[in-house]
């Protein structure tokens, strides 16, 4: 009996949890040193969506030329789906194509050159309204998939309807008519949501392009190829002014990351050059605004102790944060196990989550060994 009533005292002493102290409980956040250049007028968004990053600014509804191109080449790729290496159905150039080309010309649209019995594929019609912005080449892509131009434009709204692009409005596939209307962040969301296409960012990152009769056209986008800039699309009328959606990459740790730039309603010179300007100004304010911490190799986070006796843990390996402080606060918690036998120096003790843009979790381990004290110490 004497035995027995020694083991139940015993037990519950051997088994007591362990307890645990934090010492690293917040992150202070600095401002950072480069606010984000919003344009001096017209309207502007930032898109970083792999960041969580979505921000506007004077979002307004207003004409956006020829970025109406995106949406033709969303819903050209819905109805007729083309992979990188295909080159789709073709069409065949007819006297009235011929007849658009040389109105589009007259008028000042953008345009290619055709010729009657020419043999343009989908690959072709992609290449050409994309890169060179060729506003005819958008009419024959409009037509090969709904057979009217009127019946594109009617699939056009209802993809704009079903993205929830509320600030959006198509009057043409070519965005000459001041009625095809966007947002900013319309446009960025769209432009990132085309670009999760391989082809898309295939055809958008090219400098210039190859056609059957035309040859050799440059692509309007500016600083296309200069400051890691990978596309998307550019364009310019009297009412839409300049605009312009920049995609650029950027390094997020090891890992590369795109963002979006967008700006409408750029004035000045020939219009294209102030947005590319705007836009550029924009992308690069927002990749130095970030700011940057390191959680660095032996970083002490905090202790556990059994008895008076403890043993401190936290992170073996350099771990680095960036994070834009205008979206989200920077702070930390820690997550420790709770123990009921001894811990061994590197096993793991729980975790620290830095809660920021997005979400990191780092694994957090003891730097010694530590036992649970004996019966006879905790009978002192």
């Amino acid at each position: 009996m004497a035995s027995a009533l020694i083991v139940a005292m015993q037990v519950p002493l051997l088994h007591q949890p362990s307890s645990d102290r934090v010492t690293l409980m917040a992150i202070s956040s600095v401002n950072p040193t480069t606010p984000l250049a919003w344009p001096v007028v017209g309207s502007a968004a930032l898109d970083i969506p792999s960041l969580g990053v979505l921000e506007g600014y004077h979002d307004q509804v207003v004409p956006i030329a020829s970025l109406t191109k995106l949406m033709t080449t969303y819903v050209a790729l819905e109805k007729l789906p083309l992979g990188i290496d295909q080159t789709g159905p073709c069409h065949e150039v007819t006297s009235d194509d011929v007849t658009t080309y040389d109105e589009m010309q007259a008028m000042g649209e953008s345009v290619v050159e055709v010729v009657e019995g020419e043999q343009l594929c989908e690959l072709d019609l992609l290449n050409g309204l994309l890169v060179h912005s060729a506003g005819n080449y958008a009419v024959m892509l409009a037509n090969m998939v709904s057979g009217t131009n009127d019946a594109f434009i009617a699939l056009m709204n209802q993809e704009a309807a079903t993205m929830d692009l509320t600030g959006t409005h198509y009057d043409d596939v070519t965005g000459f008519s001041p009625g095809s209307v966007s947002t900013a962040l319309d446009q960025a969301r769209l432009a990132a949501t085309l670009m999760k296409s391989a082809l898309v960012r295939a055809i958008v990152i090219q400098t210039s392009v190859t056609l059957p009769v035309a040859g050799t056209v440059d692509s309007f986008t500016p600083f296309l190829g200069v400051d890691n800039i990978i596309g998307v699309k550019s364009g310019r009328t009297f009412e839409a002014g300049g605009c312009d959606v920049m995609a650029m990459t950027f390094m997020d740790g090891s890992s590369t990351k795109v963002l979006y730039a967008v700006v409408l309603g750029q004035r000045g010179g020939n219009l294209l050059g102030p947005a590319g300007d705007a836009a550029l100004a924009l992308a690069n304010s927002a990749i130095d605004s970030r700011l940057h911490y390191v959680f660095v190799k032996g970083l002490d986070v905090g202790e556990i102790a059994w008895d008076g006796h403890h043993v401190n843990f936290g992170l073996t390996h350099q771990r680095e944060v960036w994070w834009w402080p205008a979206q989200a606060a920077l702070r930390v918690s820690v997550h420790v196990r709770t123990f009921t036998s001894s811990i061994r120096r590197g096993e793991v003790v729980g975790q620290l989550v830095v809660h920021g843009v997005t979400r990191h979790t780092f694994t957090l381990r003891a730097f010694g060994d530590l036992s649970p004290p004996s019966l006879l110490q905790r009978l002192r």
